[in-house]
């Protein structure tokens, strides 16, 4: 494995708009699915809910997590 550990800013977004465009992705590094884990937890009396997802590469073991758009005002 070479290069740094994380991804950089511009792999995150990659990776954010390839999944929000088709519900899945690729490493960018490695181009191997990646594997979405689910983010527990909640918006705790608070009027509002985030939808979070990680997403984890299965060969270099990055993950990106990102917020998804709602629809509505974000």
């Amino acid at each position: 494995m070479t290069g740094t550990a994380q991804y950089e800013q511009s792999e995150i977004g990659q990776v954010k708009d390839e999944f929000t465009a088709s519900g899945t992705a690729q490493c960018p590094r490695c181009r191997v699915a990646m594997t979405r884990r689910e983010i527990g937890g909640g918006s705790f009396g608070l009027g509002y809910a985030r939808r979070r997802e990680w997403l984890i590469c299965p060969s270099c073991h990055r993950s990106a997590i990102f917020d998804v758009r709602r629809g509505t005002r974000n």
